[in-house]
């Protein structure tokens, strides 16, 4: 009977031995996890960021933007220290991140199903889109761009010929009948050119009618075969500007595939516009696209709305403007390693930003009132 109560005596405190010996080991790990944490968060963080205003840019030396300034209150919230990395291109970045060279990766990043596979994202920080930036109509149909066109220029000097070889033509006729024309040849060229072209514009000179026969024929000839110049002329100017306000008038998306259009390579804009199978030239970074559309050498940019936006409102005197409405409605976010330690206390954060008016703030401060 002893035997049998000190073996059950003996079976209960191993039994609480066991169970004390998981709970330690349960606290232990729990608080080596915590240090793990603490650690991880008290290092400087590495942040990659690229040129794109007014997400992300550099002004008198130092990081700033709308994007810079969010994760800066969401440091500062979490007590997290950093250094930010500025890449060349927007693919370097999200490279970055995806090696393990960088935790986290801010800008303007749109969140979309095949970065979601590589990164982790943070809850939606902007709500964006995409539109179309073009010259205004007025610089594109410009009648001195026309006027001065290569091929117009070629027939206003063809003209002048005409009118010159007329009139020295008439002077060979009517040089023994009258005394205008009496001269020699050099002498008479102006004096030939300006009778042939008052001939075209008022009919002729009334003191100045051919009195030679063949003169006579050839002034009638002049007078009609001027009424067919001066159609061509007016018709050539106005097809020209009726073709320059065709080509001009972009309204959607639907107008640029006769256009030379322009954008960021590897953007989302240009994910879209290889989808709907419109041709596009790359570019690596947002300056070097709005700086060939200022020297016409695209007819249009296809990129975020918020960067296009703000470009036209810090350039009021670029002959550019928004153009339709903005598609393809995107969200941005900020781009994590996959299975980032940072990842739930990022998104409280920015819940916490919007619930205290802090984004809203910082909205504001960079694209006005909503």
């Amino acid at each position: 009977m002893r035997d049998c109560l000190w073996r059950s005596v003996c079976g209960i405190r191993q039994a609480l031995g066991d169970t004390m010996k998981l709970k330690l080991a349960i606290y232990f790990g729990l608080m080596l996890w915590a240090l793990i944490t603490s650690r991880a968060y008290a290092q400087d963080l590495t942040i990659t960021t690229v040129t794109r205003p007014p997400f992300s840019m550099v002004e008198n030396g130092l990081d700033t933007g709308f994007s810079i300034e969010l994760f800066g209150e969401v440091a500062k919230n979490l007590d997290l220290s950093y250094t930010i990395n500025r890449m060349d291109s927007f693919s370097g970045m999200l490279d970055a991140v995806v090696e393990g060279e960088a935790d986290a990766a801010i800008a303007n990043i749109s969140i979309t199903a095949n970065r979601e596979a590589i990164l982790d994202f943070s809850q939606p920080i902007f709500e964006a889109g995409l539109q179309i930036l073009a010259p205004t109509e007025a610089s594109n149909i410009s009648i001195w761009k026309i006027l001065f066109a290569k091929d117009f220029m070629l027939a206003i000097l063809g003209a002048f010929a005409l009118l010159l070889g007329g009139g020295m033509l008439m002077w060979r006729l009517e040089r023994k009948h009258q005394e205008y024309f009496d001269l020699n040849a050099k002498e008479a060229l102006f004096p030939a050119f300006w009778w042939a072209l008052n001939l075209i514009v008022n009919g002729g000179f009334e003191e100045r009618q051919p009195r030679s026969p063949l003169g006579r024929v050839f002034g009638v000839f002049l007078v009609i075969s001027s009424l067919f110049f001066v159609s061509i002329f007016v018709a050539r100017i106005t097809a020209a500007m009726t073709v320059g306000a065709i080509q001009a008038n972009v309204a959607d998306i639907n107008d640029l595939y006769d256009k030379s259009v322009g954008t960021i390579e590897g953007s989302t804009a240009a994910a879209f516009l290889s989808k709907r199978d419109l041709a596009f030239i790359g570019f690596d970074d947002d300056e070097q696209l709005l700086t060939a559309l200022e020297n016409s050498e695209i007819d249009a940019v296809v990129f975020d709305a918020p960067i296009l936006a703000y470009y036209v409102k810090t350039h009021p005197k670029s002959d550019l403007k928004l153009v339709g409405p903005v598609f393809l409605a995107e969200n941005y976010g900020i781009a994590l390693p996959s299975n980032s330690p940072l990842s739930e206390d990022i998104n409280q954060s920015l819940l916490e930003l919007r619930e205290n008016g802090t984004y809203d703030r910082l909205y504001k401060k960079w694209f006005g009132n909503r």
